[in-house]
């Protein structure tokens, strides 16, 4: 017996937390993508990406604490090195923020600080909205196969969303023949494709459009997928758009994360490269597994993520040493 489109998306959204609780709820955002991707590694490579970008926003969610804590990230003046967590992030992040907004500190602390705020908040919404839009899908298909997803899907997913499970599904029947098994990997690999598309153009581009300028920079600056030790050796731990763009390009906002155009040639040529690797050595690599069974089980550490991805950018001070 078919379900609703409403009883599938009620079911998604009983196995979270609520939304006021935000970091255990893009934890557990997280877990589900993780363990889509562990049960149904075959078919669901969206479901492994998006677990990485998920986690990505848990990142995105630590620096929201830390702004929220008055004098702490956006003071001018210097303090004697820290050692922990929050002196590692709250110094690199604010020479961050203090050199790509240009504003005085006085304005600084309360302008840029709750635009940024808001503009975190929306990208925590656009997690949240992804989850809604898909993870249902992913969760009818699973136990009802595409009937389920073709009885509920509305008008504006049939592009995307419907054809993508459509090409997923014409994929998985070839390896249940196994039979032309590159034929079906492909079909596999397009149709997941398609969802990110979906999740792309009808899901995040509102999201983005709503952002500040300031925020522009500093999201395309924070945009990035960390494979960290999921990523095999020889091959590159992070997916970020600026290093592949261009710190100036960046900086300048002559490339954006904003633009879909830019966003999809980053995805194109360094996420999905970057993603492809650490998918076809799940098997070869011990890390890739390691890594999921952490996003899987909630033991990721959004703090230590967060001083790692700020340690590891090269912003000058504001003096621009």
């Amino acid at each position: 017996m078919m379900q609703t489109r409403e009883k599938w998306k009620n079911d998604a959204e009983s196995v979270l937390p609520p939304r006021h609780r935000l970091v255990e709820r893009n934890r557990a955002i997280t877990s589900r993508y993780a363990n889509f991707y562990l049960r149904n590694r075959s078919l669901f490579k969206w479901a492994g990406m998006a677990a990485f970008a998920s986690n990505q926003v848990g990142v995105a969610l630590a620096f929201s604490e830390l702004m929220q804590t008055p004098g702490r990230i956006l003071s001018g003046g210097r303090r004697e090195a820290g050692t922990g967590l929050f002196d590692v992030v709250g110094d690199v992040f604010g020479n961050a923020l203090r050199m790509v907004m240009g504003l005085p500190l006085a304005a600084l602390d309360f302008t840029a600080r709750n635009a940024l705020l808001d503009d975190l908040e929306k990208i925590r919404t656009g997690n949240n909205n992804i989850y809604e839009d898909i993870a249902w899908a992913h969760a009818a298909y699973r136990e009802g196969g595409l009937a389920e997803i073709e009885a509920a899907v509305t008008d504006d997913e049939r592009e995307f969303l419907l054809n993508g499970f459509r090409l997923i599904d014409q994929g998985a029947a070839l390896m249940k023949r196994d039979r032309d098994s590159e034929r079906a990997v492909e079909l596999v690999r397009q149709g997941n494709i398609m969802l990110l598309r979906h999740e792309q153009v009808n899901t995040l581009q509102p999201i983005f459009d709503a952002i500040s300028p300031q925020g522009r920079i500093v999201v395309s600056f924070g945009s990035e997928l960390n494979f960290d030790a999921a990523a095999p050796p020889g091959t590159a731990p992070r997916a970020s758009f600026a290093d592949h763009f261009g710190y100036l390009e960046t900086l300048s906002g002559q490339r954006s994360v904003i633009r879909s155009g830019d966003r999809w040639q980053w995805i194109e040529e360094c996420v999905l490269p970057a993603w492809n690797a650490v998918d076809e050595q799940f098997e070869s690599w011990d890390g890739v597994t390691a890594r999921f069974r952490a996003m899987e089980t909630g033991e990721t550490n959004m703090l230590q993520e967060a001083a790692r991805f700020f340690s590891s950018l090269s912003f000058p001070d504001a003096a621009g040493r």
